[in-house]
């Protein structure tokens, strides 16, 4: 995938979570070395690199974290509303094993 098509979908990120504001979405982030963690919260701030999650911890406190559109561009950060992704795969494979890059607007269909 060029820069171009990820500049794109990367844009294309940001603006649907633009739209998605104040609402409920779980996080599920791969850390590395089997490290996941989900965490669920409210969309709070949309930022040319990065998004921002207020998120709930134990005994009604609140945290805030941030997470860069890159990350959910490559599948490292997957976001969830009311159980189902909000975003499917951007790199799949075809059976020629060649990658396939997918856009927004190509999930749609």
């Amino acid at each position: 995938m060029d820069i171009v098509q990820q500049a794109k979908i990367v844009d294309d990120i940001r603006e649907t979570l633009t739209g998605m504001v104040g609402q409920r979405l779980k996080v599920r982030a791969n850390l590395g070395r089997s490290k996941i963690l989900v965490n669920e919260g409210e969309l709070t701030q949309v930022h040319p690199q990065l998004f921002i999650m207020e998120v709930d911890r134990k005994r009604g406190r609140k945290a805030r974290q941030s997470y860069q559109y890159v990350d959910v561009l490559t599948g490292v950060v997957e976001l969830f509303q009311e159980g189902e992704p909000v975003f499917g795969p951007f790199l799949v494979e075809d059976e020629e094993e060649e990658i396939v890059v997918l856009s927004l607007d190509s999930l749609d269909d």
